[in-house]
C-alpha cells in the first residue's frame, strides 16, 4: 500500500476552504522557512513570519522567495521574544495557527504554555503524531509521545480526549482508543493497567466523549484482529484502533521512531488542548511530514472554530 494515498484525502479537504493564517515564529532556517513556503504553495497556509525581518528578508532572498509576497511581524533577534510575539498574534485571532521555526522547542513551548499567552484551556496539553504505515490500512494517530513525560490518569484522560478530538476532525466519526500496555490483563503490579481499566470505564461513563475506549490492550491485539482473536479478546476496538494511547513518553517515542524509522511510516504532528493548533516541527521532519502536518493542523483549527464551546 502507498502510504501517501492515507493522507491524500486529509490533503483535500484541507484545501477545500482556503489558507489559514498562521504564525511561524523565528523561521531562521532553509527548512522551517522552506517548509512554511511550501505549505503556503500548496495551499493550506498563509504563513505571518514572527521574528528579526532582515534576518527573515536576506534569507527569502537567498531561497529565491520575493519577500513582497509575504507578510513579516518585525522582532528584535530573541527566540523568547519571537515566541511570544507569534503567541501574541493567535491569542488577538489574527492567526488560526501556530508553526514553530528554527528555535529551541522550550522557548517556543514556554510562550505557548504561559498563562499570559490566554491559549491555554482547562485540558492537559498534549501531542499527537498522525502516522500511515503499508502494514495498517487507515491512518492512526500516537499519543503522546512528545509533551507528556509521565501522565497521571486524569491527564491520560485528557490526551484522551484531545485525541479523539482530533480524530473527529479528521473525519472518523466515532474514533476507537486502544490504551497501550505490556499486556491486555489488568495486572495491580503493573499500574498502567490500572490507568488503562479505569480509562475504559472513563469512557462508558461519559467522562471522555466521543469515542470507544478499550484497554489494556497490547500492542498486537490493538492493532491485529487476527492476535486479538487468538487470545479470545471481544472488543469494538481491539485490532481495528484509530488512536493508540501510550502510557508514557519513553514508551510513544520509541514506537514514533521505529515506525517511522524502520516501517517507513507516512507522519503529521500537532499539539492540543490549546485554543490553536500548534505545529511542533522537528529538524529531522521531512518536507512531506511538514506539509501533512499543515493539512491536518488546518482541518483541526476548522473543526475548533465550529465548536470555539467545545474547550473551556
Amino acid at each position: 500500500m502507498a502510504i501517501d494515498r492515507l493522507f491524500e484525502p486529509l490533503r483535500v479537504a484541507a484545501l477545500s476552504g482556503g489558507r489559514l493564517r498562521t504564525a511561524v515564529a523565528y523561521p531562521l532556517c532553509p527548512t522551517s522557512l522552506g517548509a512554511a513556503i511550501q505549505a503556503r504553495d500548496a495551499g493550506y497556509i498563509e504563513p505571518v513570519l514572527v521574528g528579526p525581518a532582515r534576518r527573515i528578508t536576506a534569507l527569502l532572498a537567498e531561497m529565491g522567495v520575493r519577500t513582497s509576497d509575504l507578510e513579516i511581524v518585525d522582532t528584535p533577534d530573541d527566540e523568547k521574544l519571537a515566541a511570544r510575539a507569534a503567541a501574541a498574534l493567535a491569542r488577538d485571532g489574527a492567526a488560526r495557527m501556530l508553526m514553530k521555526g528554527s528555535l529551541h522547542t522550550d522557548h517556543f513551548m514556554s510562550a505557548v504554555v504561559a498563562r499570559e499567552s490566554g491559549l491555554r484551556t482547562d485540558r492537559r496539553i498534549s501531542h499527537a503524531f498522525v502516522m500511515a504505515v503499508a502494514a495498517y490500512p487507515k491512518l492512526f494517530i500516537l499519543t503522546d509521545a512528545a509533551v507528556n513525560i509521565a501522565p497521571t490518569l486524569q491527564e491520560k484522560a485528557d490526551i484522551a480526549q484531545n485525541a479523539i478530538d482530533l480524530a473527529r476532525a479528521l473525519g472518523v466519526d466515532r474514533p476507537k482508543l486502544a490504551v497501550l500496555c505490556a499486556t491486555e490483563s489488568v495486572n495491580p503490579s503493573m499500574p498502567a493497567t490500572l490507568d488503562a481499566a479505569a480509562l475504559s470505564k472513563m469512557a462508558d461513563r461519559q467522562q471522555i466523549r466521543g469515542g470507544d475506549i478499550d484497554g489494556p490492550l497490547a500492542f498486537d491485539n490493538a492493532i491485529s484482529r487476527e492476535a486479538a482473536d487468538q487470545k479470545g479478546i471481544v472488543s469494538r476496538v481491539a485490532g481495528d484502533a484509530d488512536i493508540l494511547l501510550v502510557p508514557d513518553i519513553e514508551a510513544g517515542n520509541m514506537l514514533y521512531k521505529e515506525l517511522t524509522w524502520l516501517a517507513g511510516a507516512g507522519t503529521a504532528g500537532l499539539v492540543l488542548g490549546t485554543r490553536v493548533p500548534v505545529l511542533l516541527t522537528s529538524r529531522s521532519d521531512s518536507m512531506d511530514a511538514r506539509v501533512n502536518s499543515c493539512a491536518v493542523a488546518v482541518l483541526h483549527a476548522r473543526a475548533l472554530l465550529a465548536t470555539s464551546s467545545a474547550l473551556p
